[in-house]
């Protein structure tokens, strides 16, 4: 695993360096570069998501670089693996923070490992910009220095909650690996539920298991209409086998960032996966930025992670223009003031950064919606993006 993230950051390296090449001399005649970072999740559970996420990031900052960088300088991203393991991304936050010297991080996806790294980063006053969604993220005592694009689980699991009643649910049973997360969520979907006259069951498993069939026998002695599978992918491949093989025949609902493509593919029995939903904080699909990150990737969906991580990238270069300052607290007092409370719209960091130089006040519109943040740095509202996989493709069933 360490050698893969050497060669990453080698990579991006040498990419940043070709790039100081074509850029004008006046950038390249410049002292230090500002230093930012993206920590992804390149390989384990979130694996499918991390490399397009960082690669987001780094077209933005290639496109700021080409237009002349942010304040005279040129912008230096380096990309680490946190493997999706808390003990991995503390050990490539600490590099990141300790070696590299960059003032943001951008991207921790798993609430593990946000929640492992978040102190290194207030502690050294690096802003770190995050799409993980536990409620308790953002009760830690960041001092400002964390925002998040993605809802957190209040938000996500009350919606989704009022969704699985409106499928005629009232018996839900929820089965999710221990995570920051796991008790919020049997507490949130157990309220969401009552208020509609419905009850959950709920059961906590070891996502590292090979079978799944005890804890499915006893999921079903509670006789649901409903299943949550709440895990991520490579558990829930062996979950939703189970429950096939124990013959289920109610609806199944999990989070999207589980239970895609990859997941459907991975299974390659339709008959497994026919008909389970999906649920997920949707992209602001139609916006100009949304279609910007549609360009990047070469998706025609790209995942709601990778818009986040555009507009993390373009929040950070933002405020740094704005506040005349490249350190994580500059960063961190000033990534409001360009994204909420009015003035030119915009949706990139070049035209921003542009507005911003010439005495504009800007209001940053993103790939993922308004980022709008509260006091804790959690992101006000969004859309919830509802799927269904019907002859193993996911069907957009409604965004709302």
């Amino acid at each position: 695993m360490r050698d893969r993230s050497i060669r990453l950051t080698r990579r991006t390296a040498l990419a940043a360096g070709a790039a100081s090449l074509a850029m004008p001399a006046v950038v390249r005649a410049q002292g230090e570069p500002i230093r930012l970072a993206t920590l992804t999740p390149l390989t384990g559970g979130g694996g499918s998501y991390g490399p397009v996420m960082a690669k987001a990031a780094a077209t933005v900052v290639e496109e700021v670089n080409k237009a002349g960088g942010v304040l005279g300088r040129r912008v230096q991203l380096t990309s680490e693996d946190d493997q999706t393991n808390p003990e991995a991304g503390v050990r490539a936050a600490r590099k990141l923070i300790d070696v590299d010297k960059v003032s943001a991080i951008m991207g921790t996806w798993a609430s593990s490992v946000t929640t492992a790294v978040a102190p290194l980063c207030w502690e050294s006053k690096t802003m770190l910009c995050t799409v993980s969604g536990a409620d308790s993220i953002t009760l830690l005592p960041h001092q400002g220095y964390l925002i998040r694009t993605q809802p957190n689980s209040t938000l996500q699991i009350t919606r989704l909650g009022e969704y699985v009643l409106s499928l005629g649910a009232k018996r839900v049973f929820q089965m999710i690996p221990q995570t920051p997360f796991t008790q919020s969520s049997i507490k949130l979907m157990e309220a969401a539920l009552k208020k509609g006259g419905g009850e959950q069951g709920s059961l906590i498993y070891d996502d590292k298991k090979p079978t799944y069939r005890t804890e499915v026998d006893q999921a079903l002695r509670f006789n649901p209409d409903l299943i949550f599978a709440a895990g991520y992918t490579p558990d829930t491949v062996v979950l939703l086998k189970d429950i096939y093989r124990a013959g289920f025949k109610g609806k199944i609902i999990g989070m999207a960032y589980s239970i895609n493509q990859k997941l459907i593919d991975q299974i390659g029995q339709a008959e497994v996966v026919e008909g389970v939903y999906t649920f997920a904080p949707s992209p602001a699909e139609g916006a100009t930025a949304y279609e910007r990150v549609k360009k990047i990737t070469g998706m025609d969906n790209p995942d709601p992670y990778t818009c986040q991580v555009y507009d993390h990238a373009n929040l950070v270069l933002m405020a740094i223009a704005a506040a005349k300052d490249a350190s994580g607290t500059a960063i961190r007092d000033s990534v409001r003031k360009v994204s909420q409370g009015g003035g030119k719209t915009v949706d990139n960091a070049v035209d921003g950064i542009k507005a911003i130089t010439a005495g504009e006040k800007v209001d940053y519109v993103g790939a993922s919606g308004p980022c709008d943040f509260d006091d804790k740095g959690d992101i006000i509202d969004c859309k919830f993006r509802y799927e269904q996989i019907k002859s193993g493709k996911l069907a957009l069933l409604k965004i709302a």
